[in-house]
């Protein structure tokens, strides 16, 4: 019998993206829960939407999922928690909106694993997760995943608070879920605001890049296309038995997932520049680093099948040919 996951924010970026991925490599049914609110989109699952193994319902997960809601979706084998507010300066903006939304939205998605455990439907439960919870790391350090948490804005501390609840829901009610600490996606669609998206948009206008860092010491970050993000998550699902790695019970799974290729952030605009046979003009703006150890995920048998240049070269394509960069 075909597997059947829920993909909340499958409209947004990495959810739009698990969606694609998973309707090409599985045979699942996928049910997506977005409210549009936010950063959903429309035009991201476009061509996702003429598949029959894929339907969306529109709810917000600022309220809880009702009994309709619940009957519109039927029975469930996984769920994949894509949806949060995730721009970090619109949490500085306006941190209370960001917190509220992103705390009110996990508990509302936790208690509907509640209840589909209570009838024995949920097999696992993956909640996506950011590095920015343990805050800046020390040279020459990769945080790992059960480090200390100190996040160093709004965003990242909802994202903390995201995850305590998980571990709250795993111990107290045993739901099965795992969380990832996720870094510095890249990939086609994603928001003008975006890194990547950014460099391309001042490189077309010939403008400057503002790069994290000073000339003596540029942040760098571990990217990762957020097809081999949902490769991983796949990989998971499929492969991960969360038991083994909860630490005889008294933690539940966690990992960390980054790309393989640490690359700092003048590196990337310069390779980005080249890849658009354009001249690169840039300055320097002070940062905060982080990174992560993601060597568990690896060395639990997972590949990245994705390389980082060929994901830049389509999100040039990707953004030239959509007049991303005009916004």
């Amino acid at each position: 019998m075909k597997k059947h996951i829920l993909i909340t924010g499958s409209a947004g970026f990495v959810g739009s993206h698990a969606v694609e991925y998973i309707l090409a490599n599985t045979d699942w049914n996928i049910t997506g829960l977005d409210s549009f609110r936010h950063m959903g989109d429309a035009e991201r699952i476009s061509k996702s939407l003429d598949s029959t193994r894929y339907k969306i319902i529109c709810h917000d997960l600022n309220a809880p999922i009702s009994l309709r809601t619940r009957m519109a979706i039927g029975e469930v084998n996984y769920i994949l928690n894509c949806a949060s507010i995730s721009h970090v300066d619109t949490s500085i903006a306006d941190p209370l909106y960001v917190w509220e939304s992103n705390t009110r939205l996990i508990g509302n998605i936790l208690e509907y694993a509640r209840h589909l455990c209570r009838f024995n439907q949920l097999e696992k439960f993956i909640h996506c997760s950011t590095d920015e919870v343990f805050g800046a790391a020390q040279d020459g350090y990769s945080h790992i995943e059960w480090d200390i948490t100190c996040p160093s804005n709004p965003y990242a501390a909802s994202k903390a608070a995201q995850d305590a609840l998980c571990f709250t829901y795993w111990r107290t009610y045993a739901v099965p879920i795992a969380v990832t600490h996720c870094m510095n996606m890249l990939g086609t669609k994603q928001d003008p605001e975006k890194f990547l998206p950014k460099i391309i948009s001042r490189i077309l206008k010939n403008q400057e890049v503002t790069i994290h860092g000073s000339p003596d010491s540029i942040g760098s970050r571990m990217y990762i296309d957020c097809r081999n993000l949902v490769d991983a998550w796949l990989f998971m699902f499929n492969k991960i038995d969360f038991n083994k790695y909860s630490h005889d019970c008294n933690r539940l799974t966690k990992f960390n997932i980054a790309g393989l290729e640490e690359i700092n952030n003048l590196e990337l605009a310069q390779r980005i520049a080249k890849l658009m046979d354009s001249e690169l003009k840039y300055k320097f703006e002070d940062f905060h680093k982080t990174r992560p150890d993601s060597s568990k995920i690896y060395e639990a048998g997972w590949k990245a099948p994705i390389p980082l240049d060929h994901t830049l070269k389509e999100v040039i394509k990707h953004v030239t040919e959509n007049h991303c960069w005009q916004e």
